[in-house]
């Protein structure tokens, strides 16, 4: 958690949107396109980066799934292993009460559609492929 990130969670309000990136996303040019705000984490990875947000930042109570991880495209299904998703799911059932409920899967491309809304933009150093997350803001 740097201190970019604690200012972006805390200026959120109900509903907005926070892109957790991996390291192939393209976070930078999504941020500028899209008036999201940028934040840094390099080096991090995204499972610590949650683990941190979720102390922080309640998922919306008020949609079916609010923390919604990027799904394998058809091309890769078969070919591609993601095991970060289980450290994804355990950690946001860590703190959320709905558990695996109020996670969902969102196709690539539908990903990047979604993402245009975000607050804002986090990049971090998840190698992980397919290691893409949208998280949004409740209220406690």
């Amino acid at each position: 958690m740097n201190p970019d990130l604690i200012k972006v969670i805390w200026e959120m309000g109900h509903g907005d949107k926070l892109v957790l990136a991996d390291a192939y996303y393209p976070s930078a040019s999504t941020a500028k396109r899209n008036g999201s705000i940028l934040v840094r984490c390099d080096g991090v990875r995204n499972t610590e980066v949650l683990d941190a947000i979720l102390q922080f930042m309640p998922l919306d109570t008020s949609v079916e799934k609010p923390a919604l991880i990027m799904d394998l495209q058809d091309c890769d299904r078969g070919k591609v292993e993601t095991p970060v998703w289980e450290e994804y799911k355990k950690i946001v059932c860590k703190y959320d009460p709905r558990g695996l409920d109020c996670i969902g899967m969102i196709e690539r491309f539908a990903f990047y559609e979604a993402a245009k809304d975000a607050y804002a933009v986090v990049a971090t150093g998840e190698t992980s492929l397919y290691g893409c997350m949208i998280l949004q803001k409740g209220t406690e």
